[in-house]
């Protein structure tokens, strides 16, 4: 059996996210379109930016940072995408990242976090996805 090289391998994938129309074309569907955050992966690198992996190992930190999870996804008014923020705590200090629906669950979320017991500061870094 012959391994196809990288490059064949990374076109067979990219196909497979596409979907053949009665002509035999491969167009690109518009979910892969709307699933794509390639930019924010790449600012995501970036050593400045904070992201789960620099949670804090300590004990107060790891609960703040489950009691912020908790007054989120407790309240069933937020989307989704909002319930499923990034949360991040290192020496008390939270960092909010990922997508919300509007200003109001930013500001929700924000509140939130800030009446949690041990947060001393709240980086609201939460983005308003752009309508669709």
């Amino acid at each position: 059996m012959r391994l196809l090289p990288l490059v064949g391998m990374l076109f067979i994938t990219l196909t497979l996210v596409g979907c053949e129309t009665q002509t035999g074309r491969v167009e690109k569907s518009s979910r892969a379109t709307d699933a794509d955050n390639t930019a924010r992966n790449e600012r995501d690198r970036n050593s400045a930016t904070q992201v789960p992996t620099d949670q804090a190992e300590n004990q107060a930190d790891r609960e703040i940072s489950a009691n912020v999870r908790k007054a989120v996804t407790d309240d069933d008014s937020l989307s989704i995408n909002a319930q499923n923020i990034k949360i991040v705590t290192s020496n008390g200090i939270v960092t909010l990242r990922g997508p919300v629906k509007n200003t109001q669950e930013k500001a929700a979320i924000e509140t939130k976090a800030k009446q949690v017991a041990g947060v001393t500061r709240v980086d609201n870094l939460l983005e308003i996805e752009a309508n669709r």
